[in-house]
């Protein structure tokens, strides 16, 4: 069973009844809070593992706390996962540009979100398996098992999605992958997201990784590539 930590932020009661009954049922130890003050006062004092965040608050909304966490050192590396009402598409953007890792759009699937928060916070035993799948390419190097990259000699920290396209694109360097095709990749076949979704975490990823970033190409009116590796 599982015993992490999942903070819920909603100033909707039945929203967080029906969240912490489904997470709870599967092991998770809940908080549930109703406003964005509250939700920053608890990640002070005890920061969970991860947070599930409406974006639609009174007060203090779900952008400008996740615009604060993920400017703080001590409290960037938290998984968001956002959620919004359909028509919201402009901020779960915004939400995705500032850094969280994933959304959800009301009314949601009970099974679909408990498989996002297991996908989640997923960190499973380095195997033989995983070491057999460390790719190194363009002075890059990636290791799934412990969901690390490496540029050179300094680690770079990347969130849940962008780790899962980095490492879709560079399992198949100089193949063309679609937008589609990496939504699927990373997230399953049910997981509802738009062109302008990708592109923005394809952004931060270029962002992240400097002059690295270049290798990740853009294939217009297809999709994105890894550029294959020099043999010169």
């Amino acid at each position: 069973m599982a015993h992490e930590k999942i903070l819920l932020v909603d100033d909707e009661e039945d929203i967080l009844e029906l969240l912490s009954y489904n997470l709870e049922r599967e092991g998770y130890k809940t908080i549930r809070v109703l406003t964005g003050e509250d939700a920053l006062r608890k990640i002070e004092i005890n920061k969970p593992d991860l947070m599930i965040l409406d974006l639609m608050l009174p007060g203090v909304d779900g952008l400008e706390i996740t615009r604060r966490l993920k400017s703080n050192s001590k409290t960037a590396g938290l998984p968001i996962i956002m959620l919004s009402a359909k028509g919201e598409e402009s901020d779960v953007v915004t939400g995705l540009e500032l850094g969280a890792d994933d959304y959800i759009t009301k009314p949601f699937s009970p099974r679909i979100l408990v498989a996002r928060v297991k996908a989640m916070l997923r960190r499973d035993p380095l195997t033989e398996e995983d070491t057999e799948e460390i790719i190194q390419i363009q002075g890059c190097v990636i290791h799934p098992g412990r969901r690390k990259v490496v540029i050179g000699e300094k680690p770079v920290d990347l969130t849940y999605t962008e780790f899962q396209v980095l490492y879709y694109l560079a399992r198949r360097p100089g193949w063309v992958a679609t937008r589609t095709q990496i939504v699927d990749a990373v997230r399953g076949t049910d997981y509802f997201v738009t062109d302008r979704s990708v592109d923005v975490q394809i952004v931060g990823l270029r962002k992240k990784l400097g002059p690295w970033g270049k290798n990740i190409e853009t294939v217009r009116g297809v999709g994105y590539r890894l550029k294959e590796q020099s043999h010169d």
